[in-house]
């Protein structure tokens, strides 16, 4: 099971298939709660067979759409759960995940997958790079808030010792044929360490220096043209060293300081979201302020009412979308009429209109946020930012 992403949800939803039956399970990890599991499975379970015979779908559809939700029931199933579980079914689509964060429990059948309890795990898929160094170990790792996962660069020295024997080596091959070593170095590595002290701690403070330089030509091939932030993790005085060698341009000033060689992914993922956190969550806040400042203008390129922002998602408009988690609006899109009708309480075959709106953003480009407190507008409990 993969951890939920944005890619992951947008080929989702992409080419739905009616009926489409979303369920969401929080699930206990630890003590005899955990015995519950299975037993809240099933009910869930009940309840979209309940749903389904509700919209009219014969029984042995239903029996055949629900065979592999049925089948993930087993001893090694929950034994490998993490805070909640989501589940995605359809004629064509068959997707569970595991996932990182507790979710409320929850049956939804309709037009399209339910995936609005999801934008806070989708918000925080942003990436990061960690560039774990020492003399002795480099290892590169993509993060995301939840996840850390080691990176494969090509041609990436392992340690010091490794980079001086080729650097070595090279010289010979340069005095062999007739090629200036010391020219031949500095063209290779310009810039060099000048520091106090013995001529033997500048030499070897000058070695790590083209360590780095060998750290940071594999790295860009690698990431060049990202726009990804990179955190450096090492000992206190070999970061300075590595960020005269560097030459991506969103490397962070920010460091995370400690031996890279004993550092756990853990610990390296939970520092690093630390930094980072506060760079994702600016942009939510601009743009918050963005929509205040438009409403102050009475600008027509905001929306606070539902019919109309629901019109604008579909007909690809909507750049921003502010929505609240825990509140659903049922009711249907006619896109032949193009007329939205909107049910106190649930119809057959209705939809959460939040949800909808949501999912044609994201499918069109735009970005969705989680609104909480709704006070942050003015009490305003959906909002819309449009393109045009």
């Amino acid at each position: 099971m993969t951890i939920f992403s944005l890619d992951e949800l947008k080929s989702l939803v992409q080419n739905p298939q009616h009926p489409c039956v979303s369920l969401y399970l929080p699930v206990e990890k630890v003590g005899g709660e955990t015995r519950q599991n299975p037993i809240r499975f099933k009910n869930l379970i009940r309840e979209a067979e309940n749903r389904l015979d509700e919209i009219g779908l014969r029984h042995a559809e239903t029996v055949n759409l629900l065979k592999p939700v049925m089948e993930l029931d087993n001893t090694d199933f929950w034994e490998n759960q993490n805070h909640g579980l989501v589940i995605f079914t359809s004629p064509n689509l068959f997707h569970h995940y595991c996932l990182p964060i507790s979710c409320p429990q929850l049956v939804v059948t309709g037009n399209n997958f339910h995936i609005k309890p999801l934008l806070n795990l989708i918000n925080n898929d942003a990436k990061f790079y960690i560039l774990a160094l020492s003399q002795h170990h480099v290892k590169f790792y993509l993060g995301t808030r939840y996840q850390l996962n080691e990176v494969a660069v090509e041609n990436m020295p392992h340690n010091l010792d490794e980079t001086l024997l080729e650097d070595e080596l090279q010289k010979g091959i340069q005095h062999r044929i007739g090629i200036p070593i010391g020219a031949a170095s500095a063209a290779q590595h310009p810039g060099s360490v000048h520091g106090q002290g013995s001529p033997d701690r500048e030499k070897h403070e000058e070695d790590i220096l083209q360590f780095c330089y060998a750290v940071d030509s594999a790295l860009h091939q690698k990431i060049r043209g990202e726009k990804t932030p990179l955190l450096l993790a090492g000992v206190e005085y070999l970061l300075p060293i590595y960020r005269q060698a560097n030459t991506y341009p969103y490397l962070l000033e920010t460091g995370i300081y400690g031996n890279a060689e004993i550092l756990k992914p853990q610990e390296l993922n939970h520092a690093a979201w630390e930094i980072v956190q506060p760079l994702f969550q600016q942009e939510y806040h601009n743009l918050i302020e963005v929509y205040l400042q438009l409403a102050g203008e009475k600008s027509r390129k905001i929306a606070n009412d539902i019919k109309e922002i629901i019109t604008a998602a579909y007909y690809q408009r909507v750049d921003t979308l502010f929505v609240p988690l825990k509140k659903y609006i049922w009711g249907k899109f006619d896109r032949q009429n193009v007329t939205v009708d909107l049910h106190s309480e649930p119809e057959s075959d209705d939809e959460d209109m939040l949800n909808f709106a949501a999912i044609h953003t994201l499918l069109n480009g735009g970005k969705v946020y989680h609104l909480e407190p709704e006070s942050i507008l003015d009490g305003v409990s959906v909002a819309a930012i449009f393109r045009y």
